[in-house]
């Protein structure tokens, strides 16, 4: 437990002064945001504030994590949760420098962005089943009987691919995406923290559960702390008016740390649940394109769904703080129905 708030708060303190820094070196680089010149007209003010923001994210869980674990050792779990937010924010730097540097809001393409998400995916999947002791299986609040064989990685990619884009998606308003992100994380640490108290029981081999069950369940708490604490930091200075983005770096390495944690804590359609803002921005945008396709009208003024209500008249600070409403109310249900299975099942997980 102690490591867990070492974690967290080292995590906060390492973003809320390294990002003042980082603010003023990137100014200095020349390190601006390029916005979208159809969107709304007040987003036009927000140009060139410093973006890639991400690496302070990044940077803050690696070092908490560090930190909290420099007593005891790590393991393959944590690391391999700490990798994908590593793997997929180099994927989003790479897309940001492009941007930065043809100075227009267009860098990776898809398919490029879709290989770096796949191979960060496989990698993790293969680390998490063949020395991390996950299962193949399908799961929602827990494993479901369903085992997916190879098609287990192809799942995995569908996961941290879908959270990663999702989150970028939703990262379109200040402190939204990172605001929102506080709150999934902190449901996964209690989630993580969670199952390491109640993985073994009484008939179980006490030392092969807690090499297996526990200590990576506690290190994936671990790593969920620090990322809480950074993006805290991170909020201060991302909060409307933001004085730094963070940029496809950090939503990115984000909405991928999540995937990993629903993977890991073999939860991964609660993360549906959970994260019930991103799959409600993801939808817009699936609805918008479907709907321009098929009709040659939109449904909304313009997606994600956050602009939509911002083109409608709504102030940006109104619209954030009510989508922080949403996400909160969704991280509410998916805690309640984990816990709710875990009374069903007699108080084991």
């Amino acid at each position: 437990m102690t490591a867990i708030l070492v974690a967290a708060a080292v995590g906060l303190f390492a973003t809320l002064l390294g990002t003042p820094i980082a603010i003023r070196l990137f100014r200095l680089w020349g390190w601006g945001q390029h916005i979208r010149e159809d969107g709304p007209r007040g987003h036009m003010e927000k140009m060139g504030t410093p973006t890639m923001g991400g690496l302070v994210i990044i940077g803050g869980m690696v070092v908490a994590y560090a930190v909290a674990r420099v007593r005891t050792p790590f393991t393959t779990a944590g690391l391999a949760v700490l990798g994908v937010a590593v793997g997929l924010g180099a994927v989003g730097a790479i897309d940001d420098l492009i941007k930065i540097r043809s100075r227009r809001s267009l860098g990776l393409s898809k398919t490029t962005k879709f290989v770096g998400q796949a191979l960060v995916a496989v990698g993790f999947g293969l680390v998490a089943v063949q020395l991390s002791h996950v299962t193949t299986e399908f799961s929602f609040i827990r494993d479901t009987g369903l085992r997916l064989g190879i098609a287990f990685y192809l799942w995995v990619f569908v996961m941290i691919a879908a959270s990663s884009n999702a989150v970028n998606l939703t990262d379109g308003l200040d402190g939204l995406a990172s605001g929102s992100a506080a709150l999934v994380l902190a449901a996964y640490v209690i989630i993580s923290f969670w199952e390491a108290r109640h993985s073994c029981f009484v008939a179980a081999p006490a030392v092969a559960c807690y090499e297996i069950r526990v200590l990576p369940a506690l290190d994936v708490a671990i790593v969920a702390a620090g990322a809480l604490g950074a993006i805290s930091g991170f909020l201060w200075w991302n909060a409307a008016p933001a004085k730094i983005f963070m940029g496809d770096t950090g939503s990115l390495a984000i909405g991928g740390l999540m995937a990993a944690l629903a993977i890991m804590t073999e939860t991964q359609l609660l993360l549906l649940v959970l994260g019930g803002l991103y799959a409600l921005v993801t939808t817009s945008v699936i609805v918008q394109v479907a709907a321009f396709r098929l009709t040659g009208r939109r449904v909304f003024r313009m997606a994600p769904i956050h602009h939509h209500f911002e083109l409608s008249g709504w102030p940006e600070f109104t619209v954030i703080v009510r989508f922080w409403i949403l996400a909160g109310l969704a991280v509410a249900v998916g805690l309640g129905l984990f816990y709710a299975d875990f009374l069903a099942r007699g108080g084991t997980t």
